[in-house]
């Protein structure tokens, strides 16, 4: 299996990587023989006839963003068929394999603080409400992440959480999360720590003396705080 942070980051590296090209279609080639796909099986994957696949392999064809989309797309269902294995093996190379992460997705359009606040059932660790916007959400098990990582690997994992909200699950007094962002170089605009059976008192002088806006989560289940970010994340793509 691969989790859907993989898959989506690496298909936006292959979707980069023929766009940037200066011969899309011996891009398209490339990573088509890549995944160890035929023509034909590509073609029936996205329903076209193995000479459509063919044209735009030898640019005949130019494709738009739709049609790459589509042409990723498909790789990746093919290889879904062997258990994902180069997609973790792309994910591996590009260092964007983080079996941690539980869910991650983009908004379209900014969303507010209190936005977050609402859809994750929060309580504002900061007295006033903050005016910041975010544009999508990291979701976490704060166990694995603390445990598993280098402090270089934790680092870089922040760098994805750029004006995003990310969120710790699985927390106990929230210490672990604070001390780690506190003498992090990124910090992510918002954090969401979700039911802490109680906030450490150092969590919340961190929070304040580093101006890291916290909110605490009082979703009662993992599933049912995943439930409102993705709703977020749909009313925020379709406005």
């Amino acid at each position: 299996m691969a989790t859907e942070y993989v898959i989506e980051n690496v298909a936006k590296r292959i979707a980069g990587d023929i766009v940037w090209s200066e011969n899309p279609g011996l891009a398209m080639r490339k990573w088509r023989e890549t995944f160890g796909v035929s023509q034909s099986e590509l073609a029936r994957i996205l329903g076209v006839s193995q000479s459509v696949v063919a044209d735009y392999e030898r640019n005949r064809r130019q494709p738009g963003s739709y049609v790459v989309k589509k042409f990723v797309e498909g790789l990746i269902e093919s290889d879904s068929k062997r258990g994902y294995k180069i997609t973790n093996e792309l994910g591996r190379l590009f260092a964007l394999n983080f079996p941690f992460i539980m869910d991650m997705s983009d908004f379209v359009s900014p969303v507010t603080f209190q936005d977050i606040v609402v859809a994750v059932d929060g309580i504002p660790i900061l007295a006033e409400l903050s005016n910041i916007q975010v544009y999508g959400y990291v979701i976490t098990d704060s166990i694995k992440a603390i445990t598993a990582l280098t402090g270089m690997e934790f680092y870089q994992f922040l760098s994805v959480t750029f004006n995003k909200v990310l969120v710790f699950t699985k927390v106990s007094s929230g210490r672990s999360p604070m001390i780690a962002l506190k003498i992090a170089p990124i910090r992510p605009k918002l954090i969401v720590l979700h039911r802490p059976a109680k906030m450490d008192p150092l969590s919340i002088y961190i929070a304040n003396k580093e101006n890291i806006n916290v909110v605490v989560s009082t979703k009662r289940t993992e599933d049912e705080l995943l439930s409102g970010l993705r709703g977020l994340a749909l009313r925020s793509n379709s406005e």
